[in-house]
């Protein structure tokens, strides 16, 4: 079978670890019976070994009970950017084997729900894990919503992202995210109600500047450029903007010259919402 899964922006700022938006960048898997295993790839990420260590092969094989197959990988997702390259690749390989619920295998091998929820439903999502079982919700997405997404040319790895994190939040800083939180949530449902504020974060961002000094100014200059909010990817190094479709190209293009006054070699995509999540072709 054949599956492709979209990748996600999660945390969205203040929504850490508990939301994340589907974005129409993919990446596909196609899982065939085989005499041995063997790994093909292209686009993003082809130059990770293509053996049994790889993370479609590993998911698929676990998923189907055997390593006799033919996986065939290609990706649009940047590796290590921030856009949920993993858990899209863990949703479609285990789409592709044949798990009926391939949220639940990539918020395990994730480690945490939010991406996962994102490529497997698509949308805007909440997710949590729930009696030790990951559960995730649709939220309502202002259609005209689009995402600038600036793409630095260097890897921030989750785990070294993690580990800038302090061990605990001050109530304040807590009931800051949660109000900015809300906020967020009304305004992607409908892009007239978004606060620049709304992507405003005391959790994780400010915690991360050091591993991305320029991430800050980048962020301001997209809301000053016309973005109705902005906030990093996930665990970065990746930042978005949101807004309406009809400014998007040029808050791009005003993306990419902020890029390059920092100093900063990346690039820039103006991505709509995915809202299928994972799709299977027999």
């Amino acid at each position: 079978m054949l599956a492709r899964a979209p990748a996600s922006s999660a945390n969205l700022g203040p929504g850490f670890d508990t939301l994340a938006l589907a974005l129409d960048c993919y990446v596909s898997v196609e899982v065939s019976p085989a005499g041995s295993l063997s790994v093909r790839t292209s686009g993003c990420g082809s130059e990770l070994p293509t053996d049994a260590t790889h993370l479609a092969a590993r998911v698929a094989s676990e998923v189907a009970g055997t390593d006799r197959l033919a996986v065939v990988v290609h990706s649009e997702i940047p590796v290590g950017r921030g856009l949920g390259s993993s858990a899209a690749m863990v949703v479609a390989a285990a789409a592709a084997a044949g798990a009926p619920d391939p949220f639940v295998w990539a918020a395990r091998y994730d480690g945490h729900p939010d991406n996962a929820a994102a490529s497997a439903l698509g949308g805007l999502v909440a997710a949590a894990e729930v009696d030790g079982c990951p559960v995730a919700r649709r939220l309502p997405l202002d259609p005209d919503l689009r995402a600038v997404v600036l793409v630095p040319d260097r890897k921030l790895p989750t785990a070294e992202a993690r580990g800038a994190l302090p061990a605990t939040v001050a109530h304040a800083d807590a009931a800051f995210n949660l109000g900015r939180m809300g906020l967020l949530i009304a305004g992607l449902a409908d892009l007239e109600h978004l606060v620049a504020s709304a992507g405003d974060d005391r959790i994780h961002q400010d915690a991360r500047a050091s591993l991305f000094p320029e991430a800050s100014g980048l962020l301001a200059r997209l809301r000053e450029a016309g973005a109705a909010t902005s906030f990093w990817s996930g665990a970065g190094p990746s930042l978005v903007g949101i807004c309406a479709a009809r400014v998007a190209e040029e808050l791009g293009e005003m993306g990419a010259e902020a890029l390059e006054r920092a100093g900063v070699p990346g690039q820039v995509r103006v991505l709509a919402p995915d809202l299928a999540g994972v799709v299977v072709t027999p």
